[in-house]
């Protein structure tokens, strides 16, 4: 019931698998006003392997892991030998397999079958949280310290998830846990990417191209504080923050258009409200009501932000009006509220650049995988 009137309720705004078990062998109207009818209805899948029977090589693994647990370290089997792995690094979550596509797309439909179910969160979603978080995670990349980035998942440990702009990510996170348990040869670096890409799809974005490879890393290669944006910033901040990891102004528009996702919260940043009336639907509604609302500074205790003046519901951080006051930020603006098709197409490549800063691949560019989302099917 509460997936119908989700349904409905992102219907109408615009008008104003089963678990998988772990594989240890090798325009612009239409799409909102389709929302969420067919979300998941018709995609729940069923995955099942028989229990095996325990070979004398396997008990001998499970002994390894009970006695490695005593002393502090993890063994695996991993192509005939066993390794250490320290708690908190990459070895830690390496599985006993090479994973391919398929198992991805099993991840990728637990998420989201999670996501469905899962409504008691802001707007009735996890989604805009979850990509906050792969946001977050990759926006701490340095170009020229080569630091940061998705490749660590170094959220998961104090200082970086108490950092100020990570406030509410413990969520995201937890969220997340039960599909870490599921499939535990996933690295939380892979998981935390995947998921962004999950949620943008099932939230009606644009396919974004994925590929895996990030490694886990322990507390000590946590990044500082200030590396993520403050919104009560202006325009020179921007360019100082996102050109650190290497983006133009036109990639920073079309990042910021995330904004049609989620709100904010008082007892987080300090702002208070969303940025559009459909906030778990990706659309170019953010750069639409940038241009064509009237914002005032709303009268209140919190932080300097602006608000709507017809309705009195929606919020723009000071960030957010520094891209229609620089008129270098303000064209990519115009482009994107007119035409929704090469913002999700600019907002695609972005997002790919993104979660991709700072991670020493093995594979190429031409081995991303797009994986379906559940109304495909």
């Amino acid at each position: 019931m509460a997936s119908v009137a989700r349904s409905f309720t992102r219907i109408a705004s615009h008008t104003a698998p089963r678990t998988a078990s772990v594989r240890v062998t090798t325009t612009s109207n239409a799409r909102r006003a389709f929302a969420r009818q067919t979300f998941q209805s018709s995609s729940r899948r069923g995955y099942a392997s028989g229990p095996g029977r325990a070979s004398s090589s396997t008990l001998y693994i499970l002994g390894a892991l009970g006695l490695a647990g005593a002393g502090g370290a993890y063994f695996y089997f991993n192509n005939g030998s066993f390794i250490t792995a320290k708690e908190g690094s990459s070895a830690e979550t390496r599985g006993a397999f090479t994973p391919n596509k398929d198992d991805y797309q099993k991840v990728y439909y637990a998420i989201a079958q999670r996501l469905e179910e899962k409504d008691d969160y802001d707007d009735g979603s996890y989604g805009p949280v979850i990509v906050r978080l792969a946001w977050h995670c990759s926006g701490t990349y340095d170009k020229e310290t080569g630091t940061g980035g998705s490749n660590g998942a170094t959220m998961r440990f104090a200082p970086e998830g108490d950092h100020g702009a990570n406030a509410g990510l413990k969520a995201a996170r937890d969220f997340l846990e039960p599909i870490k348990q599921q499939f535990p040869w996933i690295t939380y670096s892979d998981l935390w990417t995947l998921a962004g890409v999950c949620a943008i799809q099932e939230m009606q974005g644009p396919i974004v191209p994925w590929r895996p490879g990030r490694t886990d890393h322990d507390v000590s290669m946590c990044t500082p504080d200030g590396r993520l944006p403050d919104g009560s910033k202006e325009q020179s901040h921007l360019r100082a923050i996102f050109g650190r990891m290497g983006f133009d102004d036109r990639e920073i528009v079309a990042l910021s258009g995330a904004h049609a996702l989620g709100r904010c919260h008082t007892d987080r940043s300090g702002f208070d409200g969303p940025w559009s009336f459909s906030p778990t639907v990706v659309s170019n509604d953010y750069f639409r009501l940038l241009l064509g609302e009237k914002w005032n500074f709303r009268k209140w205790d919190g932080p300097k932000q602006y608000q709507d003046v017809a309705s009195k519901s929606l919020m723009m951080l000071p960030t957010d009006m520094a891209l229609i006051k620089d008129k270098e930020f303000k064209k990519h603006v115009e482009r994107y509220a007119k035409d929704d098709q090469a913002f999700f197409n600019e907002f695609r490549d972005v997002l790919v650049k993104l979660f991709e800063l700072g991670v020493p691949f093995q594979s190429k560019p031409e081995d991303r995988m797009t994986l379906k989302p559940t109304t495909s099917d």
